[in-house]
């Protein structure tokens, strides 16, 4: 399996920003602003009259506000060729982005009213990564698609603040892991996402279990020993 350090997109650069300590700042910003715009999302698509279809233009949306400012493909389909450091999956060719991003949205559309809310997202987040559409910012806006889905297929915003997006980037490992499964069965031309739909499982219930645990103070009695 790939390690997590190791995992990461290889393609020509076009960043915008070179300092190390400046993209760092940059892509927090970014990353607080990309979040915001999904929940925006969530909630305009919990109205009745806003009823919810993934389209690719949702997609480019939440990328091009991960990488604004930070690389001139914001919001752009890659050009050229990819590939994923660590990985074995080797993604399409760029000219084939459009429709796979375009079959993933109908996948998730068609199938909404006869697949749990587990499986649609961790399907968004697998095919998204596994399509690598853009030349950078691909794992954080298939992660956010992926929340956007699960929320909205459940009917509410989930509460709590270690969200499963938060979760995943703590420790991107078991993250990696449940991709490349899923990506090994895709080469045999299977759809397998038992892994990856595991592991959002586990981060939903460690994400409601915080909401529990403030609600009998117990995360407040652990920070006042932290001071003491």
């Amino acid at each position: 399996m790939a390690d997590e350090s190791d995992r990461h997109s290889k393609a020509d650069s076009a960043a915008v920003i070179n300092d190390p300590d400046e993209l760092a700042k940059a892509e927090a910003l970014n990353a607080l602003r990309q979040f915001d715009m999904v929940s925006q999302m969530i909630d305009a698509h919990l109205q009745p009259d806003r009823p919810f279809n993934l389209r690719p233009s949702m997609i480019m949306s939440l990328h091009r506000i991960a990488l604004e400012g930070i690389n001139s493909f914001a919001g752009i389909y890659r050009p050229a060729g990819i590939e994923i450091g660590g990985s074995k999956h080797t993604p399409p060719n760029a000219h084939l982005v459009p429709s796979f991003v375009e079959e993933m949205c109908d996948y998730v559309n068609q199938q909404w009213s006869e697949r749990s809310a587990l499986h649609l997202a961790a399907y968004v987040m697998w095919r998204l990564n596994w399509i690598h559409p853009f030349s950078d910012g691909n794992r954080r806006t298939s992660r956010l698609i992926s929340y956007l889905v699960l929320c909205l297929r459940l009917g509410y915003r989930l509460p709590g603040t270690n969200t499963i997006p938060a979760q995943i980037a703590e420790n991107k490992k078991p993250y990696y892991e449940a991709l490349e499964l899923a990506d090994l069965a895709a080469a045999e031309g299977r759809i397998d996402l038992y892994k990856l739909e595991e592991l959002l499982g586990d981060y939903l219930s460690v994400q409601l279990v915080g909401i529990y645990k403030n609600a009998r103070g117990e995360n407040c009695v652990g920070q006042a020993e932290k001071l003491h």
